[in-house]
């Protein structure tokens, strides 16, 4: 298949870009500044039509994966415009240019699990049918383009396959995110740095998965997910934020303590959150293969090699 990834220098980008190639599959990728990739990656602002436009007609694809987007939950609490910009208008955008370009590709629209905001009392995991409750100005605008996906599906007959991943994580992850920033302090300790890990916030649960079993998903997803669907993806496990640190903790060569912050940013955010993915394992087969304590060992040291 000839592959379209928007966001394709971006963390998951990357990995999916890794899986396709290594699929046999020709990929190129969309991305604002582009960076050196081993595939071609077109500079183009998904805020601009005619250079989507240009970009399509170029590689005609088969297959677009949609993972452009404003990703920081913190960063939206300080700029809510920009995370309007980056989530909604620019999937506008890029819907708008396939629309007019004739092509019919299949289309994953990545979503978030954030648009259903916390898990509700007395469930131990959230179902593709509850309701949204975003909590954060990121969580709103990506529910916004969730059903922007959906309402081109409907009403322009695009082939749009949705899928709502709850955290995932992995090497490569920018330190913008807990699991990267401990283990970056963790790395900066053992070569004789501060010993005192600082985490912001503790006490949330979160559902993660590795991101190299994530892109597997969303390959799956664009070979036999159904046209207008939505699915969540994850491993349906909670984790807190403090046992991962922990967990981290135990993989360094140097002993370390925890300094916990409050961060003010961030009062709004998703406390508890876990996937129910039985819609996405039976019509798929896909199911996650890397523990997590796998997934952190591998985090460590890529920032071990970043030194």
């Amino acid at each position: 298949m000839r592959c379209l990834i928007t966001g394709a220098t971006g963390f998951a980008g990357r990995h999916l870009a890794d899986a396709l190639i290594a699929a046999g599959h020709h990929v190129e990728g969309l991305a604002r500044h582009p960076k050196d990739a081993p595939f071609p990656v077109h500079a183009v602002d998904l805020a601009q039509r005619i250079g989507i436009e240009t970009a399509l007609r170029s590689v005609r694809p088969d297959w677009i994966f949609h993972l452009a987007a404003f990703p920081n939950v913190g960063e939206s609490f300080k700029d809510p415009a920009a995370a309007w910009r980056g989530n909604l208008t620019a999937t506008q955008e890029l819907y708008a240019a396939i629309h007019r370009s004739g092509l019919r590709p299949r289309i994953l629209h990545v979503s978030t699990c954030a648009v259903y905001g916390d898990l509700p009392p007395g469930l131990s995991t959230i179902t593709e049918d509850a309701p949204l409750r975003p909590t954060s100005p990121y969580a709103v605008s990506k529910a916004a383009a969730d059903l922007l996906a959906y309402q081109q599906m409907h009403n322009n007959g695009l082939d749009i396959v949705r899928v709502r991943p709850f955290n995932h994580i992995g090497p490569g992850q920018a330190a913008d995110y807990a699991a990267a920033n401990f283990a970056r302090q963790i790395a900066a300790a053992e070569r004789g740095g501060s010993t005192a890990i600082v985490g912001k916030d503790l006490n949330p649960y979160r559902d993660f998965t590795d991101v190299r079993d994530m892109v597997r998903a969303y390959i799956r997803l664009l070979e036999v997910g159904r046209k207008g669907e939505v699915y969540n993806a994850g491993s349906g496990q909670m984790y807190q934020i403090r046992d991962v640190m922990n967990r981290l903790r135990k993989l360094a060569r140097v002993s370390t303590t925890v300094k916990e912050e409050g961060d003010p940013d961030r009062t709004g955010d998703t406390q508890k959150t876990a996937a129910d993915t039985r819609k996405l394992r039976a019509e798929t087969g896909w199911e996650p293969t890397i523990p997590l304590d796998q997934t952190l060992a591998d985090i460590l040291d890529h920032w071990r090699r970043a030194g």
